[in-house]
């Protein structure tokens, strides 16, 4: 018995292993494109495309048009979703592929304020809309690429690794700006270093297609459809049987989508506005973050089949709830090797102990034929809720400080903006039933 399960699991990990590589790179790339975008607008946009404005206004203004593209995400998430179930996972990863690679390159070479007048961030807000839409539809097709492919007694590890390449994304972007800041110092950096990676990024887009071509569809898919189901639905039928479980999928990603953004995009903006620490220190520190997230989220994505998803998230939640003030705290004490440990364990400790189980936390509770579009929206609606507006949230907490100082510093509000959302996590999950070594919803 025990030499027949060493077989299937050697034989599912052969079988997985190019489809991991493919969901992983992937995601990789188009995070990459995501976050680049992110991080300047907290450096360059404002000057480049909002220069009218006083910096705190330009900051504000350009985290509004960042936010054009997580509002974006929930539709991308319907729109390429109805598609991966009607038409197949692999062919709708390939159209969300194309679609990023083609408006971060127009982003590369789409002229400032200065040529184009108000046109300049007009644009820059729709090619940040159509980017959001295909990242929107990615992240179904990566996590249901591999999640339909592997055994469920280790599909929480198995489905963790679409989620590792935000943090890989994440470290391209970071390694980029500091990299191209090198080579392009100062005033040349704002005028042609940063759009260098934007248009490099189409090459990791054509390694990503020929990847993404050369795999099979997945088998739970091509079972439903030799049983001449209806692969696809409306959104809207989608939400009458399901709508408890796509809010509630929402709602547990609070705990990790809006500490995510103010760990990273609102971190840079805090570390070089208040506390005036040089970005290439955040950069590096980011790097780390992400470098040991590449661990961690697969890590707590296998401990998620051991103790379950519900029991994984409730410690995730936990730790963030104890963690927010010590980040603080540390951080502003400028020393930059307790900065770098303080971004590195924000990211790879009670964030990755969020985010390892989410994927199968959250695709594994819908049935094949609607599996793509009701995970996709619940996965995305959280962009809305909670990461698109943190940054925002956290730039008028920290100017408009209602609380009596010094004994309520400035980003006290902020601590407790994050505790509230780990608080909505952990009552979601306690809503949601444990698949962990269980059959998918089939129903």
């Amino acid at each position: 018995m025990a030499t027949l399960q060493q077989e299937t699991d050697r034989e599912t990990t052969e079988n997985i292993l190019p489809i991991i590589v493919a969901s992983t790179l992937g995601s990789a790339i188009e995070w990459s494109d995501f976050f680049y975008y992110s991080f300047l607008a907290v450096t360059v946009f404002p000057a480049i495309f909002f220069p009218r404005l006083d910096p705190s206004a330009g900051a504000v203004a350009s985290f509004a048009a960042n936010f054009i593209g997580f509002a974006a995400r929930p539709l991308g998430g319907v729109f390429f979703g109805r598609f991966g179930d009607r038409i197949g996972r692999k062919s709708t990863l390939v159209a969300t592929l194309l679609l990023i690679g083609t408006t971060t390159m127009l982003m590369g070479v789409l002229p400032g304020y200065a040529t184009l007048g108000i046109t300049a961030p007009l644009l820059l807000a729709l090619l940040r809309f159509l980017q959001g839409i295909g990242v929107g539809g990615e992240w179904g097709g990566s996590v249901l690429l591999t999640m339909e492919f592997s055994d469920q007694r280790r599909r929480g590890f198995w489905t963790s690794w679409p989620q590792v390449g935000v943090p890989v994304g994440l470290a391209l972007s970071a390694a980029s700006i500091l990299l191209f800041e090198n080579l392009y110092p100062g005033a040349a950096f704002q005028m042609i270093g940063w759009r260098i990676p934007f248009l490099l990024s189409t090459m990791l887009v054509v390694v990503g297609l020929y990847i993404r071509l050369r795999i099979p569809e997945t088998p739970a898919f091509l079972r439903q459809k030799a049983r001449r189901q209806e692969a696809g639905v409306s959104p809207l039928s989608v939400w009458r049987p399901y709508w408890r479980k796509v809010l509630l999928c929402a709602l547990v990603r609070s705990g990790e989508q809006a500490p995510f953004y103010l760990f990273t995009t609102f971190a840079l903006s805090y570390g070089t506005g208040v506390l005036h620490l040089d970005a290439s220190l955040l950069y590096t520190g980011l790097i780390v973050a992400a470098t040991v997230s590449f661990f961690t989220i697969p890590l707590f994505g296998a401990l998620s089949d051991r103790i379950g998803r519900r029991w994984t998230t409730i410690c995730g939640a936990l730790m963030m709830i104890c963690f927010i003030v010590p980040y603080f705290l540390l951080l502003n004490t400028r020393v930059p090797l307790l900065v770098i440990v303080t971004l590195a364990c924000s990211l790879s400790c009670a964030h990755a102990c969020l985010y390892g189980p989410q994927s199968s936390l959250i695709a594994e509770r819908f049935p094949t034929q609607i599996r793509y579009v009701a995970a996709s929206s619940g996965y995305q609606l959280a962009s809305i809720t909670a990461g698109g507006p943190a940054p925002i949230i956290a730039t008028y907490l920290l100017t408009h400080s209602l609380l009596p100082a010094p004994a309520f510093p400035a980003w006290s509000l902020i601590a407790l903006y994050i505790i509230a959302s780990a608080l909505i996590s952990l009552l979601s999950v306690l809503c949601l039933k444990e698949y962990a070594g269980q059959a998918t919803e089939e129903s």
